[in-house]
């Protein structure tokens, strides 16, 4: 060894002292650690040599971690909430959008006010926007000393004659003209009052009697012939609730921009191609059917019944007056994904029109649907205050006039 080596060799003996000590006394074999490994590829740099390949580790084979894609992300793969992975759409037209995309990353709280005067258009602005629009309804509408949902109602039964039923077949014509219709007229509409001022409108007017039909409902249930009530059978409970669950997945898929719903964003009439609209392109009507046979399952009463008949008339109605409107916005490109669609769940994919990609799970795992899970169970957990609710409305009655009867009065 030169005195060039010197050092090296010191280093590399150092390093191996414990490993050969090891050797002399144990039976077993000894396998280096790896600060001995660093130390041997330091002594054969300074000695000029190539340093050696990393030892052998003699330790298990772990998945990689949940970040790159290990067993985990595949069972839960949470951070598809945060920010929504397209799925393979090799197959698609890619002519509609992309269903339920989220970027948490992207969401600002904002301000009401930006900077120049402009109204603010992040979630500040839509809590700001729904809280006004919900007090509206509150004094407006639901608290009978100032609103008029009660006179409302007690117009229709005196028209009515006190019979209950007839009440909920008015509503079930009075709904869908007043919803469908102010949707119909929106392209002529928008014209004099622009997207968010008809989106206000529309809501004006379709949250109320949305509000009063489903109070009066519940408050109703049972009236009229009850031929058989599943609230007490166990299984049948079960099997409902678990319908009812999976049709809230299908009744709100096209609420997936909140903005919109609120006009904080520019509403616009979306055509989807992915999502739930692979299985079938009018998920309403089709969650409404599940949501009715689940409630009449519960309640087997004539009014339960005829109520939930006219909200699935309403729905099937609106397969047709969705059509239309969609061909009307978007011409070639709703008729092309028409073909490859069907109103009935799986038909197209049955008969080959629509593919499904491998990684379909990716348009199913985001962050609408979680929300809509959420929202669901909450409004399970709500029953009992709903039907404490609505037997206050009923029992409360009429109490004429409102807190606008100063601007008519002389």
């Amino acid at each position: 060894t030169t005195g060039r080596d010197m050092p090296a060799a010191c280093v590399l003996l150092l390093a191996c002292a414990p490993a050969s000590t090891a050797l002399l006394h144990s039976p077993k074999p000894v396998v280096l650690r790896r600060p001995a490994t660093r130390l041997i590829s330091k002594a054969v740099a300074l000695a000029g040599g190539e340093p050696p390949s990393a030892l052998p580790r003699r330790s298990p084979e772990l998945p990689p971690p949940t970040e790159e894609g290990g067993t985990l992300a595949q069972i839960l793969p949470l951070s598809l909430l945060f920010e929504s992975q397209p799925a393979d759409r090799s197959n698609d037209l890619l002519i509609g959008e992309d269903a339920g995309t989220f970027a948490w990353k992207n969401e600002r709280m904002g301000k009401l006010i930006q900077e120049g005067g402009q109204v603010g258009r992040d979630w500040l602005t839509f809590f700001a926007a729904v809280g006004t629009i919900l007090s509206a309804l509150a004094v407006l509408w639901i608290y009978s000393p100032t609103g008029y949902g009660d006179d409302f109602i007690a117009a229709l039964e005196s028209v009515c004659g006190g019979n209950s039923h007839l009440v909920t077949l008015c509503f079930g014509i009075i709904f869908p003209v007043v919803h469908s219709g102010l949707a119909s007229l929106r392209p002529y509409a928008t014209k004099v009052t622009g997207e968010r001022l008809w989106r206000v409108i529309f809501a004006s007017f379709s949250l109320p009697l949305a509000y009063s039909w489903i109070v009066y409902f519940i408050a109703h249930a049972h009236d009229g012939i009850v031929f058989w009530d599943g609230e007490h059978v166990a299984a049948l409970h079960a099997a409902a609730w678990m319908v009812n669950f999976a049709s809230f997945f299908f009744l709100y898929p096209t609420v997936f921009n909140l903005k919109e719903v609120a006009a904080v964003e520019k509403p616009r009439l979306h055509l989807w191609e992915t999502g739930i609209i692979r299985i079938t392109r009018h998920p309403q009507m089709v969650g409404q059917v599940m949501w009715s046979a689940a409630h009449l399952a519960m309640v087997g009463s004539t009014f339960t019944a005829l109520t939930m008949g006219l909200l699935v008339g309403h729905h099937l109605f609106a397969c047709w007056n969705g059509d239309r409107r969609l061909l009307a916005e978007h011409g070639d490109g709703f008729v092309a994904v028409r073909e490859r669609t069907s109103i009935v769940p799986f038909a197209a994919i049955l008969d080959g029109r629509q593919v499904l990609p491998r990684d379909y799970y990716k348009e199913l795992i985001r962050a609408p649907y979680a929300l809509i899970a959420i929202g669901t169970m909450g409004a399970y957990l709500a029953h009992p205050y709903m039907q404490a609710g609505a037997a206050l409305v009923r029992n409360t009655g009429l109490v004429p006039g409102g807190i606008l009867d100063g601007l008519f009065q002389h």
